[in-house]
């Protein structure tokens, strides 16, 4: 199993503690596309065109300039640094242990800066979204799929790839054809807060269900056990599944 997610807007870090080691992180193949992107954030956000590169008010200042002290901020495992409405519902902290080690295995954040991380990774919060066109690297959706194509579809395994992700982080990666009849996109009707919501709730369902499925038909009877669900085919070859989840 494997469930994405995108990061939130907003972040948490611990004031005290290490910093980062980026060694240390899951998908380690990812190093140096990694250190481009965050060399190239370094630059943008210490120019005078910060706040309109990154798409950032001039409110949200300080969080441009935590961009340059990234490799010396205390850092923070990534299932404390994200929050907002889809963690909040994911719930992470109060799920069973035997739930928040399937979390742990299954769930990976498909993130801007990083390009895939895990919970347990121990990472800093920062400013950067997958929309933006990053000065020395580009678009960052374009850049980062080639890029996450081999980790991403070893990481699934044999397993079903849930796909929670918005469609800015979506665009960054999309299973190819040996995956394709495994990957299932959850699409929540309504405005976009609650859709996050029911998104998060879908993937804390699956990690206290511990589904074994290997289809993406057995993985929506899961979910709907607790959630009302419409699973569409394919629209066409290589295409996901799409699994339709009304609010409970």
């Amino acid at each position: 199993m494997l469930i994405l997610l995108p990061p939130s807007e907003s972040k948490w870090n611990r004031p005290r503690g290490r910093p980062a080691d980026p060694a240390s992180w899951s998908f380690p193949q990812l190093a140096p596309a990694r250190a481009e992107v965050a060399a190239a954030l370094a630059r943008v956000s210490a120019s005078p065109a910060a706040g309109e590169v990154l798409g950032v008010s001039p409110r949200l200042h300080e969080e441009v300039r935590r961009n340059l002290e990234l490799d010396t901020l205390p850092a923070t495992p990534g299932a404390q640094v994200y929050t907002g409405v889809l963690f909040d519902a994911l719930g992470l902290a109060s799920l069973d242990p035997a739930a928040r080690r399937r979390a742990d295995r299954w769930v990976v954040v498909v993130s801007a800066l990083h390009g895939a991380v895990r919970l347990r990774d121990r990472v800093t919060a920062y400013r950067l979204s997958m929309g933006t066109d990053l000065p020395g690297v580009g678009p960052l959706a374009r850049w980062w799929r080639p890029v996450l194509e081999e980790p991403l579809t070893r990481a699934a395994g044999r397993g079903v790839v849930l796909d929670c992700r918005s469609a800015a982080y979506a665009a960054a990666w999309a299973p190819g054809p040996a995956l394709a009849e495994r990957w299932v996109h959850v699409r929540v009707p309504g405005a976009s807060h609650g859709a996050k919501h029911t998104r998060g709730l879908v993937a804390r369902h699956v990690c206290l269900a511990g589904t074994t499925a290997r289809s993406v038909p057995a993985v929506a009877d899961v979910v709907s056990g607790a959630f009302p669900t419409r699973l569409r085919e394919p629209a066409r070859e290589g295409a996901p599944w799409v699994l339709e989840v009304s609010p409970p």
